[in-house]
């Protein structure tokens, strides 16, 4: 276990629910403290589950409706999302039935309180703005949620209410695991009330942060908008394992700022070089920052996500930042591919120089790129870049969407395995994608007439949907120049905008009158 960890359970609670022969098997099971859930179907063999992998006892008999009633009797009525728990404890029963309602099957989750895991993101847990988490299930986003519940109410000594819907996050029984510190805890009576119970915490007791495991349905996604709209800092899971999962569900778009179509003027559409009608961000996000959980030591961040979101409409390549784990230590880089993960490694730190060129220059391998291509737009910009020969002498590696699919994308996970190095995705093997790539990674600045241009028009069109739909409208960050010019337009139009955020992502805020 890694050391940086404590965990706090009590297998041995969960354990002796079971029959006698199975719970007795299951500790003989060398490594059985690692168990992470432990399944009883009618008519099949015990399976035990770890974080990787699985184990069927075959030497036990199949299971028969007495054992199944053995658990169920043992800890009582199962609540209308067919769960149960073990008061003082994180674990969990989940039951199947069959059409009359009878439990068939039995899924014991072993619950565990680990400490320590939030350490890679705590400067954005401390930062008082609202946080959403991202990813596939067990991967450790409640885990996370109690976690943070703890350090906020213990080391910041804020005011913490946890919407406990399914009793996940403190465990079962009227007093709360200890895993959650001194936060307060709120119980759900059934799913289907989650967003009353978010808004009861807010008008009843005063919280400064609330903290809610899934938010899944339309009405928990506007009960989240009110709590944030009400200064009071929300983090949350979400269902969705991506933060284009998110843009693309109707019913959770929301929390992300909504999406609606917009109908661009024959000019603004030539000048963007798109279509008349587009794809706009409807508001500001409900919260502030999202946190994809790729893997459990893995994260990918988006610090700010009306700019990711804004970027992502627009077509353009959205770069997380990338925290990871290896060994005991930590680690942040950047992000700097679309569309392909590894399953094992997290990306190498990229050597950033300016237009600096060396003999220490930065090696790109291309896969399925022409090489001369590359080489053309490296010598037009100056870049300190080179070809390398094999992925072994590379540094990171480019390639296009249409590589990553089929044999393509096979041939380069099986070319990347075990190596930490980044996987650049362009869109079309063009000069135009290398140039706007290699422009961004390297931060060479575009045309700044291009650059006044665009910004000036985005002013432009925030302020008049400040003033149409009187409400405050943010603008995506721009350097300090370019803020200049947008003020200058605000303050024309007789409206206030201010500076907010910090550098890099510093961006105009619109007051609307009155």
């Amino acid at each position: 276990m890694n050391k940086e960890f404590a965990k706090v359970d009590d297998l041995n609670r969960l354990i002796n629910y079971l029959p006698a022969p199975i719970r007795n098997r299951i500790k003989t099971i060398p490594n059985y403290q690692l168990i992470t859930e432990i399944v009883m179907d009618l008519g099949q063999k015990v399976e035990v589950r770890f974080q990787e992998g699985f184990e069927r006892l075959h030497d036990l008999p199949k299971i028969t409706y007495q054992d199944i009633a053995t658990v169920t009797h043992s800890i009582g009525a199962f609540n209308t999302d067919n769960r149960a728990g073990i008061e003082g404890t994180l674990h969990r029963i989940s039951a199947i039935r069959n059409r009359q309602g009878v439990v068939v099957g039995l899924t014991c989750r072993v619950g565990r309180a680990i400490t320590g895991t939030v350490e890679l993101i705590r400067d954005l847990v401390e930062s008082r703005k609202s946080l959403l988490f991202l990813g596939s299930p067990g991967i450790g986003k409640t885990t996370n949620l109690r976690e943070t519940a703890r350090v906020l109410a213990d080391d910041l000594l804020l005011r913490v209410i946890i919407i406990d819907t399914s009793n996940e996050i403190a465990g079962d029984g009227d007093i709360p695991h200890p895993g959650i510190g001194t936060a307060r805890r709120m119980q759900v009576p059934s799913p289907d009330m989650q967003h009353h119970v978010m808004i009861e915490a807010v008008e009843n007791h005063m919280p400064q942060v609330i903290i809610v495991d899934e938010i899944g349905t339309e009405e928990e996604a506007k009960a989240a908008r009110t709590i944030a709209e009400r200064g009071v800092q929300l983090i949350a899971t979400a269902h969705g394992y991506t933060l284009e999962n998110l843009i693309k569900n109707p019913t959770l778009s929301d929390l992300v700022g909504g999406i609606q179509s917009v109908i661009l003027g024959d000019e603004e559409a030539k000048f963007r070089g798109t279509q008349k009608t587009v794809l706009e961000r409807k508001a500001l996000p409900t919260f502030h920052s999202l946190i994809e959980i790729r893997e459990r030591d893995l994260y990918a961040i988006y610090p700010d996500i009306a700019h990711a979101v804004d970027h992502y409409l627009r077509g353009e390549q959205v770069d997380p930042e990338i925290r990871y784990r290896k060994g005991t230590q930590q680690h942040s880089d950047s992000q700097n591919k679309i569309g392909f993960e590894k399953s094992n490694t997290a990306p190498k730190e990229p050597k950033r120089r300016i237009r600096n060129p060396s003999n220490d220059a930065y090696s790109f391998f291309p896969f399925g790129i022409n090489v001369e291509t590359i080489n053309a737009v490296i010598h037009s910009l100056q870049l300190p870049v080179e070809i390398a020969p094999t992925i072994h002498d590379a540094d990171g590696i480019l390639t296009v969407q249409t590589q990553l699919n089929g044999k393509g994308k096979n041939k380069l996970q099986l070319l990347t395995q075990g190596k930490q190095i980044p996987v650049h995705v362009l869109k079309r093997n063009s000069n135009a994608q290398l140039v706007q790539f290699f422009k961004r990674y390297f931060n060479i600045p575009e045309n700044d007439e291009q650059l006044e241009a665009e910004a000036l028009r985005e002013i432009k069109k925030a302020c008049t949907r400040c003033v149409e739909e009187h409400r405050i409208v943010e603008v995506a960050p721009r350097p300090d120049f370019l803020r200049r010019i947008q003020r200058q337009y605000v303050e024309e139009k007789g409206l206030n905008g201010i500076s907010v955020g910090e550098e890099p992502n510093r961006r105009i805020r619109i007051y609307p009158k009155g």
